[in-house]
């Protein structure tokens, strides 16, 4: 189906974001999964052809472009091509409103060039081992002294956390606050911090190639011009954040839903049974045309929560919705094709076992999908 929402410099940008991923990352498919991590040579290279940070402002190195289209282009490519673990996403869709909106002049200096380039890695630290979607319940403390926070707790499940050079924090500030949700801020802590280590890569049921971490805060001194945003306004500067984060999740399901459908069409093309490609049975037939159109029709859908993220009107409810039908309808296809391919879809040599097992995480992580449900009930008036 025709999409009308792209310009020619975003087809531009999607040409050098599928060359990059084509020649940077898929090359590199089978080594980046089993030492559970992309290269910093290829954040490196994505920095150098401006597939990071283009929302910065240009002294910085920035294009100063605000458009959530070119974030959906990097997502598209990535999935179009097959690639794994490079964590782009977590610096274009989640972290760039942080480190654009809510740092003063001279923290921008300090890391938006680096953030640019990819010299700098980043990573959000939200989840804890006892608190994963229910963020008013975070226990890592912050406590004042001096010109410093001392920073205690510990993360889990933090993505590009093995990697991270700078990571933003939620930390609890104010302990006495009337209510838990009021007294979070948001604290910079960098490689290198006393007090900060970082436990296993996560063995993770899939994208094994991506880096997910543990994160240790042991009397960490972190100085206070590593605050970011207001002090215990934390909680109120991540919800602005979230609904760009969770329509990233959306665009993500549906470009690797899209893969799936392409990969299990040209295979059942390919595969034949009893004389025939299993794709002239009518079950199969109609599965593929059924899938494809769900595949359509999500698209259609992510399309104007895009062009409502760039015009500002996409709301909390939205994203979340999105985020819900996309990754649900995205677990279903994934499913329904590794179906098709039979006793190959379980083998590990066939890249739709890697789609499968990548894709079951999308549901969980951004707020679990019966989260997403919670907060759209809510505006029901429920």
């Amino acid at each position: 189906m025709e999409r009308t929402i792209f310009e020619p410099e975003h087809e531009e940008f999607r040409a050098t974001a599928r060359k990059y991923f084509e020649t940077e990352c898929v090359p590199h498919v089978e080594e980046w999964e089993a030492q559970g991590h992309a290269s910093r040579e290829a954040w490196l290279k994505a920095g150098e052809l401006g597939l990071l940070g283009w929302e910065m402002p240009e002294e910085y190195g920035g294009a100063d472009i605000k458009d959530f289209r070119f974030n959906a282009i990097i997502s598209e490519e990535y999935n179009a091509t097959g690639s794994v673990g490079i964590g782009l996403g977590v610096q274009n869709d989640i972290l760039c409103g942080y480190f654009r909106d809510l740092t003063t002049d001279e923290q921008k200096k300090r890391w938006l060039p680096k953030y640019v380039t990819g010299e700098y890695i980043t990573a959000i630290a939200m989840s804890e081992p006892g608190a994963g979607s229910d963020l008013a319940n975070i226990k890592t403390s912050a406590r004042r002294d001096g010109d410093h926070f001392v920073v205690n707790g510990s993360k889990t499940f933090i993505s590009n956390g093995a990697m991270a050079d700078l990571v933003v924090v939620v930390c609890r500030t104010d302990p006495d606050a009337d209510k838990p949700h009021k007294g979070l801020s948001l604290l910079v802590v960098e490689t290198g911090m006393e007090g900060f280590t970082r436990g296993r890569n996560l063995d993770k049921i899939g994208q094994k190639a991506a880096d997910t971490s543990e994160l240790f805060f042991e009397d960490v001194r972190v100085p206070v011009g590593n605050l970011i945003g207001e002090e215990n306004k934390g909680f109120y500067h991540l919800m602005r954040n979230l609904p760009a984060e969770r329509l990233g999740i959306a665009i993500h399901a549906a470009a690797q839903a899209r893969r799936v459908v392409k990969l299990t069409t040209d295979y059942a093309h390919e595969r034949k049974a009893f004389g025939q490609p299993i794709g002239t049975f009518q079950v199969n037939r109609h599965a593929l045309a059924q899938m494809k159109v769900e595949v359509d029709i999500m698209t259609q859908y992510i399309d104007q929560c895009i062009l409502a993220v760039n015009a500002g009107t996409l709301t909390a409810e939205e994203a979340a919705g999105a985020k819900w039908w996309s990754t649900e309808t995205q677990w279903r296809i994934v499913d329904r094709c590794l179906q098709m391919y039979g006793g190959y879809g379980y083998m590990n040599e066939y890249e739709i076992a890697r789609q499968w097992r990548d894709s079951r995480v999308q549901r969980i992580y951004g707020g679990t999908n019966e989260i997403m449900l919670d907060l759209i009930g809510r505006n029901l008036g429920f």
